[in-house]
């Protein structure tokens, strides 16, 4: 139950689609979870911070741990955390 986001292409992207330079963060996902322009910020926020930590395990770990307890407040209707291991 973690963020999860697709490649997508970006305006004035020279790569091919499947080599895209940007992700989309779906707000369906993250409103039907009850989220609202708090969370999204603070998501976008995580985002960055794992670009600029690449290689660095510890960070990576950190923010891994922030997007757990992030989710874990907001969790997805009907979804329980032993159906999501299944």
């Amino acid at each position: 139950m973690n963020i999860t986001v697709n490649k997508n292409t970006i305006p004035y992207d020279t790569n091919k689609p499947a080599i895209a330079s940007g992700i989309r963060v779906g707000t369906p996902a993250v409103t039907t979870r009850g989220m609202r322009e708090a969370e999204m910020k603070r998501i976008g926020a995580l985002i960055a911070r794992t670009l600029r930590s690449k290689g660095d395990e510890a960070a990576l770990a950190s923010i891994a741990a922030e997007v757990l307890e992030l989710t874990a407040r907001y969790p997805v209707p009907g979804i329980t955390r032993e159906h999501a291991r299944a």
